[in-house]
């Protein structure tokens, strides 16, 4: 277990087995403010805020990811790699592509389909589907319905571009199933799997793509609470 690398610098601060990444340093802050006992703060390097706590006795770390496969690849990279981490469960907002979603139902993402070049770095002859860990999954799923939340379970899109020249970007992809648009899972499957850890991401819909709705910033940092529990509960 590495001691500190160029983005994370714990100072003897632990970090769990398993972290929840939002995107947000912000979000991580208020899911250890309002979720997590004895908490301990592990990064604050570029802001990127990390804490340690517990959660119904459960070791629990959160950390923020920023934006986009490039920050979470390097944050996800490290954790796995370097201070041990077995699960990331990244919890997120994104876009709704589909007729029937609302604003504020959570999405689990089965798949992340990408127009990212990430997987390139590994040479493999083909095309590689990320997927989550199925049990990771599957206890998602079982208590997103426990809480009476409206869960759909599916494939999303990890983009590397949040604002798309091509007008036809988003009816192309909502033609193939894609349930909502984010910008980071894929590059957290394909590092977990390359690792032989475990990953899952849950987002929470915060704006609808087809009917042009949205909730606030503010709403995003501390309203998505179903998903922060759902996924506090599955840690282990």
């Amino acid at each position: 277990m590495t001691k500190s690398t160029p983005h994370i610098e714990p100072n003897d601060v632990p970090i769990a087995k398993t972290v929840l990444m939002p995107g947000d340093p912000l979000r991580a802050k208020y899911i250890a403010d309002h979720y997590l006992d004895n908490v301990e703060q592990f990064n604050s390097v570029r802001n990127m805020f990390g804490y340690t706590g517990t959660y119904k006795g459960k070791t629990v770390s959160v950390m923020g990811s920023g934006m986009g496969m490039p920050s979470i690849g390097i944050y996800s990279y490290e954790l796995y790699n370097f201070f041990d981490v077995e699960t990331i469960i990244r919890v997120g907002s994104c876009g709704a592509l589909q007729p029937q979603i609302n604003l504020y139902d959570l999405i689990i993402a089965q798949a992340a389909s990408t127009n990212s070049n990430y997987v390139d770095q590994y040479n493999i002859p083909g095309h590689y589907a990320p997927i989550a860990d199925f049990n990771l999954m599957v206890k998602a799923k079982q208590y997103a319905d426990q809480l009476g939340a409206t869960v759909h379970v599916g494939n999303v899109l990890s983009s590397d571009t949040f604002y798309n020249a091509d007008t036809q970007f988003n009816d192309q992809w909502q033609q193939m199933g894609i349930l909502g648009i984010e910008m980071e899972s894929a590059a957290l499957y394909l590092n977990a799997v390359h690792a032989g850890r475990q990953a899952l991401g849950i987002f929470t819909v915060s704006d609808h793509i087809l009917r042009d709705e949205a909730t606030t910033a503010e709403e995003r940092q501390n309203a998505f609470t179903q998903m922060m529990e759902v996924a506090l509960e599955i840690a282990e």
